[in-house]
């Protein structure tokens, strides 16, 4: 009986999120990409064992996530899919042109909206900027070619979604170390 309310309330959410979706997607995106973004962070934090949640990165992490996690990759693909088709050439133009600028103004926004100056944010995105787009390349591109081939388009933001969580805890991840080895330099 449990378990036909729980699949109920998953089905409802589902259902409406897709609605919001299609009513007002951009707000959608940035508004579960906030969320996404904060609930990863949290997570990163307590996988890494902090003892206290550390709200300048958390803030940080789900500004981005409503600001610019959301919308930017929205008005990519919204250019991007009228004028290519084949799944293999989106694939390709995301992962070679999209990916590095994105990776660069995701480290730099995360600097920024944690209150660091423009020489510190860039500073830090010097240090993380290749180990990090290594990474997206190497664990996000088959799951990215996927989605893009196998799921059908109505639900491929859920699949997206799920995959951005994990992808904002390893990011987090690599967010806290940098700190705490320049914390450690001091």
């Amino acid at each position: 009986m449990v378990l036909s309310k729980m699949t109920n309330v998953m089905f409802q959410l589902t259902s409406s999120y897709l609605e919001q979706l299609f009513t007002s997607p951009v707000k959608t995106k940035a508004i579960s990409s906030c969320i996404i973004n904060s609930l990863g962070n949290l997570l990163a934090q307590k996988i890494s064992g902090a003892k206290t949640i550390n709200r300048e990165s958390l803030l940080a992490f789900a500004m981005f996530g409503l600001i610019i996690g959301g919308p930017v990759p929205h008005y990519f693909h919204s250019l991007v899919h009228p004028f290519v088709k084949n799944p293999l050439m989106v694939l390709l133009i995301e992962r070679c042109l999209y990916t590095p600028c994105f990776q660069v103004l995701t480290l730099y926004m995360l600097a920024v909206f944690e209150g660091n100056t423009h020489n510190d944010a860039c500073i830090r995105v010097k240090k993380l900027y290749l180990p990090v787009l290594l990474a997206n390349m190497k664990y996000l591109t088959l799951l990215q070619y996927l989605n893009l081939n196998y799921v059908s388009p109505m639900i491929r933001d859920l699949v997206v979604n799920m995959i951005s969580f994990f992808w904002i805890v390893y990011l987090a991840l690599q967010w806290s170390k940098e700190a705490k080895s320049k914390q450690a330099q001091k």
